[in-house]
């Protein structure tokens, strides 16, 4: 089912100057140990292995894929939750690759996080307002008694009644508790929140309701985002740029009405033929691909293009020994393919 959100058409972003968020072959592997007394490392599992991104200001960056492909890794390393293995993280022109201490803690009040769950990311011990207070606390960017009235201030924003200041998480519903993550990311005022999958626990009505929320929070505050997300009917609607993620690596991006209408790499293709269509015209042309076999192990992942045992115009032996390279297929479209779709009844018509 899709999600139909009440928004305005989405602004043009200037991508002329310099990006808010700049990240060059980022790689995250994570050791795979043996032993109990001494451990060594046996292999690594490769996460994020080589990824490129700039994120500019203002603009919401859709992230798909399929699970385990890396999208939360890639979340979690550029908010600095992980260190990276490998490459560079730039935020506002200042590298943050490696900072910690005062620096980190400095930077966090720019970037922001709402989780995938809401039940999981609020602390059951804690009332809302001491939750969603809790960044003043830390931060002491209001004084200690004006911070209620900030809460509450904060909570009537995210459509939470301030009078439920005292209660606890578990007296409010999925959506509610969503909203309460909202209003935590959003009390510093940060520049950057990265949605991890933020509507993925919620029923589809609630998903348009907290969809519309961070519109209308997107337009007030001049927020970036960056939304990770299964459902390609959601990213189609928030998204500015979409980026598709396999098996670790980012495999095609492009502006969201680009990627949809005309997919060049076919695992994007792929993804795009599942979803349903209304219209019975429109499902009657379009073509369905059906992938064979599971994801490979990102411990041990193909040679090669990392797709190419599962696609459909792979051809032996450049696909299993070349690398391919995110290189322009149209003005602001790049793909990871050595043999592109050129299909256009692939693409999304919904």
């Amino acid at each position: 089912m899709s999600v139909q959100t009440t928004g305005s058409s989405r602004p043009q972003i200037n991508r002329e100057g310099e990006p808010l968020i700049s990240i060059k072959g980022v790689t995250k592997y994570f050791p795979i140990t043996r032993g109990i007394l001494i451990q060594h490392k046996v292999g690594a599992v490769h996460a994020v292995d080589g990824v490129d991104l700039d994120i500019y200001p203002g603009e919401t960056v859709g992230l798909v894929g399929e699970t385990g492909c890396g999208k939360s890794t890639l979340a979690r390393v550029i908010m600095r939750l992980y260190d990276a293995t490998e490459g560079s993280i730039m935020f506002q022109g200042n590298d943050i690759t490696h900072i910690h201490g005062r620096e980190l803690r400095d930077m966090r009040r720019d970037m922001q996080m709402i989780f995938q769950d809401p039940y999981a990311s609020l602390n059951p011990r804690k009332t809302v307002g001491s939750i969603i207070g809790e960044p003043y606390q830390l931060h002491k960017t209001v004084p200690k008694n004006k911070v209620k009235g900030e809460v509450q201030e904060l909570m009537a924003r995210v459509g939470l009644n301030p009078e439920h200041y005292n209660r606890y998480p578990h007296e409010f519903s999925g959506g509610q508790r969503q909203r309460i993550g909202v209003a935590r990311a959003l009390a510093l005022r940060p520049k950057v929140i990265v949605c991890d999958e933020p509507v993925s626990a919620l029923d589809v009505s609630i998903q348009a309701q907290i969809l519309n929320l961070l519109e209308d929070l997107q337009r007030e505050f001049n927020l970036t985002y960056l939304f990770i997300a299964h459902d390609l009917s959601v990213v189609k609607h928030v998204s500015d740029r979409v980026a598709v993620m396999y098996l670790g690596k980012i495999v095609e991006m492009a502006d969201s009405e680009t990627l949809y209408k005309t997919p060049k790499h076919p695992y994007t293709g792929a993804l795009l033929s599942a979803v349903p269509v209304a219209d019975p015209r429109s499902a009657a042309t379009k073509k369905r691909i059906i992938l064979q076999g599971d994801v490979p192990s990102p411990i041990n992942p193909p040679s090669g293009c990392r797709f190419h045992p599962r696609c459909p115009k792979a051809q032996l032996p450049k696909c299993a020994t070349d690398d391919p390279e995110l290189e322009p297929q149209h003005p602001g479209q790049l793909a990871a393919c050595h043999f592109p779709l050129d299909d256009p009844s692939i693409g999304a018509s919904n």
